[in-house]
């Protein structure tokens, strides 16, 4: 018998204590009730007003009692199902899972290596691609499509990643009628709206506008997912220094302000409905002006977001496996890798923006091919190191002995496979091997594995009857908006 034995099942991380996060939160509560927020929306204006809080024109101030409320009132945990209604994504507690970005303008071409703007063709390979990497668990779109009228482009987008994966996905539209169009595609290859809500696999993303803002679009969205009580990502995108404090704690709290104020307005609309809070939290280079991926700050804050929401017990939309490289070199490596392990150990629930290059500007088919890598990696380290009799091997160490070996052993073919994590491109061949076999570098790897994919990969097919009604909805909104 043991007393007060204490068990790692996992490794952890942890940036900021229980007592920093209680202040954070207080301060956010301070923000939203002394200073407030702006809101563009008449109706989200009488809603709050009649909910209790301050309303002066725009601003909105929120007493605290209404934001501890919204928190009580919406779920602990979201789960988002594939297209034929596998629970795969669990967001609750420190589960994590990784998956695509979206809003890129512009690809590096696989085949050219050229930086070239987006189409509604890159976005089905995308969605191919993703398909079929084992480490990337949802998708968002990739990229802004340019080969498509800009009223309609969120519809299209939609029918490429619809058409292309089973995996659960998280789309952007540009009103709410963008949203009723995709809930309609997806009711058509669900079976029905109901069965969206119940097996989701779907989320919408929306974004309030740093510091303080909450637009019409932006806010007519998050009304729309409330009453449909379709999951929702409501997520600052912030820059310390420019649109935010430049104190890292200081941008926490006017950003978790703003995702707050949005969660009131969506909690009054539909009590209980499914929300995800995060953010994307960097800093701006004050060198270059830029909004940088790759730095330590963006890390740090990512990790603690999800230490916030883990804090407020609500899931939480991270991000990490991008970089501020142009090309998929050294430093995107470096800047991938060091993101998506803080992520995973910092328990972020719905990880995106795997795959981007250029500060958000590029994704880059190569660079999530690589990330994809990366992730497997990350997963068998975070899973530590399992320690009972069986692993303590004592008795195996007893018969082999001195000078013996553990390669003829049969415990050794019962854990090799479980305990070892086997690459697919990274290289571990002799020397002689690797020049043998092309002497290939990393790059050169992940686009040939990448190119093998959509050369070969066949995604699970929706039914003729649900792609003919996916394209009349489109069709639809053509001849109304165009």
């Amino acid at each position: 018998m043991r007393s007060n034995y204490t068990v790692n099942a996992s490794t952890h991380l942890r940036v900021l204590s229980d007592s920093q996060l209680e202040e954070i939160h207080y301060a956010v509560l301070e923000v939203l009730e002394r200073t407030g927020v702006d809101v563009y929306h008449d109706g989200a204006l009488d809603l709050l007003k009649k909910a209790g809080a301050y309303v002066s024109g725009n601003n909105v101030r929120i007493p605290s009692a209404m934001v501890e409320a919204a928190l009580k009132s919406s779920p602990s945990r979201v789960t988002l199902c594939t297209r034929d209604k596998r629970r795969t994504v669990l967001l609750e507690g420190y589960n994590f899972h990784f998956g695509t970005g979206s809003d890129c303008p512009f690809i590096i071409d696989l085949y050219t290596g050229q930086r070239r703007k987006f189409t509604k063709k890159d976005v089905a390979e995308g969605m191919k691609l993703c398909d079929a990497l084992p480490n990337i668990d949802f998708v968002m779109s990739m990229g802004l499509i340019s080969d498509i009228a800009p009223p309609v482009s969120d519809r299209h987008q939609f029918e490429a990643m619809l058409l292309n994966t089973t995996k659960p996905i998280v789309f952007t539209a540009h009103n709410r009628a963008g949203c009723e169009d995709i809930l309609a595609m997806s009711a058509a290859v669900a079976g029905g709206i109901e069965e969206v809500v119940k097996d989701p696999f779907i989320c919408l993303y929306a974004e309030p506008i740093s510091p303080l803002k909450h637009m019409y679009e932006a806010v007519d969205k998050l009304i729309w997912a409330g009453e449909n009580r379709i999951p929702v990502v409501y997520t600052p995108c912030i820059m310390s220094g420019a649109t935010a404090p430049a104190t890292l704690a200081g941008a926490m709290v006017s950003a978790t302000a703003e995702t707050l104020a949005g969660l009131c307005i969506h909690q009054i609309v539909g009590e209980g409905a499914p929300f995800i809070m995060g953010g994307v939290y960097g800093i701006m280079d004050m060198h270059t002006t830029i909004f940088t991926y790759g730095s330590p700050e963006f890390m740090l804050m990512q990790s603690a977001v999800s230490e916030l929401a883990h804090f407020y017990r609500k899931p939480v939309f991270s991000t990490a496996g991008c970089s501020d490289s142009k090309v998929l070199d050294e430093q995107a490596a470096i800047e991938a890798a060091l993101s998506i392990l803080l992520a995973a150990q910092s328990g972020g629930n719905l990880i995106h923006d795997v795959g981007y290059l250029e500060s958000g500007i590029v994704s880059s088919f190569d660079m999530l091919v690589m990330c994809d890598e990366i992730i497997g990696m990350v997963k068998r380290i975070v899973r530590g190191i399992e320690v009972d009799d069986e692993t303590l091997a004592v008795d195996v160490i007893h018969k082999v002995g001195p000078g013996g070996h553990f390669l003829a052993e049969e415990h050794t073919m019962r854990h090799f496979r479980s305990q070892t994590w086997f690459p697919s491109v990274i290289n571990r061949q002799r020397y002689e091997e690797w020049v043998n076999s092309g002497s290939l570098t990393l790059r050169e790897r992940v686009t040939s594995k990448a190119k093998a994919i959509l050369a070969e990969h066949v995604p699970k097919e929706v039914s003729g009857k649900a792609v003919d009604e996916v394209q009349r909805i489109i069709r639809s909104a053509e001849d109304r908006e165009l």
